[in-house]
C-alpha cells in the first residue's frame, strides 16, 4: 500500500506542468499554443524568455530527482519504479488530458539522483551536442542513447534497464523530431517556428 502511494505521488509530481504554469503566470499565455506546442523548456524558450525556460528546465529536472530520492528514503529498493512513474507523469499528465512533455529534463533529473556520474555524463552529452549542433532534440537523443551504456559501464544494471526504458520513451516522444532531423527541417535552439 505504501509503495502504491509512493508511486502515485511520483506520477502526480511528474505531472506538474511547470512550463505551462510559468508561462501563464508570466502573462505569456498558453505555451502549448506556440512553437511545437510542447510544455518543456525548449518550447518555453520560444517565448523569448530565457529565464522562464531555465526555470522550467530546472523544475522539471528537480521533480525527477525528487521522486527518486523521496522513494529511496521510504522504500529503499523501489526507486526505479518511482523514476519510471515520474517520467510517465511528465509524459502523460492527468491534468492535461495525458498530453505532456517529452521527458528530457525529468529523465535527466532521475538519472542524476539515481547515479550522479551517469546523470552527469548524460547532461554533458546533451550540453556538448546542443552547443555543437544547436538542436535540442538531437542533444536529447544523444544524451539518452548514451545513458544506458554509461549506467552499464558503471556496473548499475538496474539503472541501465531504467535508462533504456526512459530512452525508449524519449525516442518515441521525439518521433516527429527524428523525422525532421532526417529531412533537415528541425528548428534550432531558440528559433521560433
Amino acid at each position: 500500500m505504501i509503495l502504491l502511494l509512493l508511486l502515485l505521488f511520483s506520477y502526480l509530481l511528474g505531472s506538474i506542468p511547470f512550463g505551462l504554469l510559468l508561462t501563464k503566470a508570466a502573462g505569456l499565455g498558453d505555451v502549448r499554443a506556440i512553437g511545437s506546442g510542447n510544455i518543456g523548456a525548449t518550447n518555453v524558450l520560444r517565448t523569448g524568455n530565457k529565464r522562464l525556460a531555465a526555470a522550467t528546465l530546472l523544475l522539471d529536472g528537480l521533480k525527477g530527482a525528487a521522486a527518486v530520492l523521496i522513494v529511496q528514503h521510504f522504500a529503499r529498493h523501489e526507486w526505479p519504479l518511482a523514476g519510471l512513474a515520474v517520467i510517465l507523469g511528465h509524459l502523460f499528465p492527468v491534468w492535461l488530458g495525458f498530453k505532456g512533455g517529452k521527458g528530457v529534463a525529468t529523465g535527466l533529473g532521475v538519472l542524476l539522483a539515481a547515479c550522479f556520474p551517469v546523470g552527469l555524463i548524460a547532461c554533458l552529452t546533451w550540453l556538448v551536442t546542443a552547443y555543437g549542433l544547436k538542436i535540442s532534440s538531437a542533444a536529447a537523443l544523444f544524451a539518452f542513447a548514451i545513458a544506458p551504456i554509461a549506467a552499464w559501464a558503471f556496473g548499475h544494471n538496474l539503472l541501465a534497464l531504467l535508462a533504456l526504458l526512459i530512452a525508449a520513451l524519449v525516442f518515441w516522444k521525439h518521433s516527429a523530431n527524428i523525422l525532421r532531423l532526417l529531412s533537415g527541417t528541425e528548428p534550432r535552439i531558440g528559433q521560433r517556428n
